[in-house]
Formats: structure tokens, C-alpha cells, sequence
């Protein structure tokens, strides 16, 4: 079984950058797309980016499009806001293919999250 785990949460000031790393526990998450998402409290999960297999097809949200960028291990955050405050999880695609993903259902596993708290 694939197990995610996310790293590089935090509290950071508003206009600050936070990394985070999303690690995979077998070699075979290679072959699927991945994907970010977060949930803020009082909040349903939503879609933050995900990127193809070979990473060469990415996709944001409109809330951080030009301020994150995706890559296969790690999710750049830049000029963060208040309102990205969240709980954040990388997931797994279920399907081997080159599409990107943006709903929480094509996705089958899931890490156990990491806090970004931006204060302002």
C-alpha cells in the first residue's frame, strides 16, 4: 500500500514562502498524477494544483495560480496570504495516465496533511 507523507507546514507571515514536500513511501507513485488540496476549517476540501506523471502538464486553482508552483515532490508557495491558511494534502491519482486531475475523486491515496497557518 502506498503511504503519502507531507512535511514543510507552518506559520509563516503574510507574503512569506513555505515549501512543502510531499514523500511517497514506494517508488510506483512515479506513474501517476499528482495532486494538492487543502481544507480550511469551517471549510470543504478544495483543489490547489496537481501535475501530470512525467510533469510536464501542471494545473492551479485561480486563488494561487502565479503564486505556487507544483513539482512532482514539493508544492512552492509564494506570497502567501491569510485566506491560505489550511490544512494541505498531496494525493495520489487512481489512474496511470497523462492527465491532470482536479476533482477529489480521481484521487485514492492520500497523506495525513500538513498545517500552513499565514498570519497577517
Amino acid at each position: 500500500q502506498v503511504q503519502l507523507v507531507e512535511s514543510g507546514g507552518g506559520l509563516v507571515q503574510a507574503g512569506g514562502s513555505l515549501r512543502l514536500s510531499c514523500t511517497a513511501s514506494r517508488r510506483t507513485f512515479r506513474s501517476y498524477a499528482m495532486g494538492w488540496f487543502r481544507q480550511a476549517p469551517g471549510k470543504e476540501r478544495e483543489f490547489v494544483a496537481a501535475i501530470s506523471w512525467s510533469g510536464g502538464s501542471t494545473y492551479y486553482s485561480d486563488s494561487v495560480k502565479g503564486r505556487f508552483t507544483i513539482s512532482r515532490d514539493n508544492l512552492q508557495m509564494n506570497s502567501l496570504k491569510p485566506e491560505d491558511t489550511a490544512v494541505y494534502y498531496c494525493a495520489r491519482s487512481k489512474a496511470a495516465s497523462t492527465a491532470v486531475y482536479t476533482t477529489q475523486t480521481n484521487y485514492d491515496y492520500w497523506g495525513q496533511g500538513t498545517q500552513v497557518t499565514v498570519s497577517s
